[in-house]
Order: structure tokens, then sequence, then C-alpha cells
């Protein structure tokens, strides 16, 4: 008879805790309620470009990642997809 390896499942193992500050809260703006998180400099590792004055975000800059609350439109999209990456400044200078 052959014999079978084990492998842990991945589950088993505990998972790592999110980073300082990226707990996700919730905030209303004038077009509806917003999921927000808070990127630290250490976790942010790509371009993005701020919706709110079409300048990059550069890696290792803190901001802000929000998405609305609720599904927009008729699809079965998530709200999730429509996350954006914003200045920290941008985000909080928007009504």
């Amino acid at each position: 008879m052959g014999r079978h390896k084990t492998r842990s499942s991945r589950r088993l193992h505990p998972t790592r805790p999110l980073a300082g500050g990226s707990y996700p809260h919730c905030e209303t703006k004038r077009d509806g309620d917003h999921v927000v998180r808070n990127v630290p400099a250490g976790r942010a590792t790509k371009i993005y470009t701020c919706p709110g004055c079409l300048h990059p975000i550069p890696p290792g800059t803190p901001h802000i990642v929000a998405w609305p609350h609720d599904a927009i439109g008729f699809g079965t999209e998530s709200p999730v997809s429509q996350r954006r990456h914003w200045h920290t400044g941008c985000w909080q200078s928007r009504p």
C-alpha cells in the first residue's frame, strides 16, 4: 500500500491580523453610505489614481479605500467591486 502524504488545511492556521488602522467602518457622504478602510503606508504597494483629484497615489502613501455600502443599480455586481482608492484629504473634503 502506498503512503499518503497529509497536508495541513489552510483553515487550521490562524489568520493574520489586519494592519493597525485598517478595520473598515461606515461613513455617510452626499451619495449615501460607504464602507471606508484606512490603508497604512506599509500596506500601500501599488499606484492608484485618486478619483477626487485624478492624481496618482504612489506606493508607500497612506490613503483611504472606500466603496458603497449597498449595491448600486440592478446588476449582481458586488459593492466591493466598486471600491476606489482616495487620498485621505480628498476623501475627507468630499461632501
